[in-house]
């Protein structure tokens, strides 16, 4: 547990120092596009619009989910997946590539993964504002259930921050996680609620030990169904606060363990 504590301890004091190099870091990630920080939108747009066209369109003949048109139902449930898949990536091989540049520095190298996420956060408040506007136009108004995602979008960040620092840490030791986690990540989407509806059964069952599973549907019980989710699904609830803990124990201890050693892998 002692690595648990410097973690967090790290983070703790080094608050401002994450806000401040996550804002850099969105900065240098479009410098060099000439439509610059929109393409943090652009690209989540287009890939809206092509699964929208395949499973609303397609497959679904844009019919409506628990009445809700399958286009909203979409934007909700995905919009948190692009800030987790994003996140994940960029954050698992963030020590990695920023290792050379702080090397030398006294840094907390634990804070790396976390503001590379945080400036991948960003982002995501930006969208989920978009969205929340244009399911208002849709007829879908915030309501008290709305107050939900106070505690669902910090689930999500934590759970990244969290994945992140341990593959992170992995992504040192091993050269093929980043490949591993983008594979694994593409099973983490399909294997959700964000383009389906699982039918009742062992599939259903199996899907919602997920984390994905129960914040997309937990953005949507906040946004569209007006739906207490984290008391009705109360077991689903604790279940996910485990894992991202397990996920932090995990990550923390495995950091701890190896950072010494990481100028011996690089």
């Amino acid at each position: 547990m002692n690595a648990v504590w410097v973690v967090f301890k790290e983070h703790f004091r080094n608050f401002y120092l994450i806000q401040r190099l996550a804002q850099f870091q969105v900065k240098i990630s479009n410098t060099n596009n000439y439509l610059g920080m929109a393409w943090e939108l652009i690209n989540p747009a287009l890939q809206i619009l092509v699964y929208w066209f395949v499973f609303g369109l397609g497959i679904r003949s844009n019919g409506p989910i628990d009445g809700v048109p399958f286009i909203y139902w979409l934007l909700v449930g995905i919009s948190m997946w692009f800030f987790i898949n994003q996140g994940v990536l960029e954050g698992t091989k963030s020590i990695a590539t920023k290792y050379n540049q702080v090397s030398k520095m006294n840094f907390p190298l634990s804070i790396v993964p976390t503001y590379i996420v945080m400036s991948r956060f960003y982002g995501h408040l930006g969208l989920l504002a978009i969205v929340m506007i244009l399911c208002m136009i849709g007829g879908f108004y915030p309501s008290i259930y709305t107050l939900q995602l106070l505690i669902y979008v910090p689930m999500a960040l934590v759970l990244t921050t969290s994945i992140a620092l341990f593959t992170s840490t992995l992504g040192v030791l091993v050269r093929d996680t980043q490949q591993a986690i983008q594979a694994l990540m593409r099973m983490v989407f399909f294997a959700s609620s964000i383009l389906i509806v699982p039918p009742d059964g062992i599939v259903k069952q199996v899907m919602q030990f997920n984390p994905i599973y129960y914040l997309a549907e937990a953005y949507r019980a906040a946004v569209l169904h007006k739906e207490w989710y984290f008391i009705t699904h109360w077991e689903l609830t604790l279940y996910n606060v485990g894992f991202i803990l397990f996920m932090f124990v995990v990550g923390a201890f495995m950091h701890m363990r190896y950072r010494d050693h990481f100028a011996d892998f690089m």
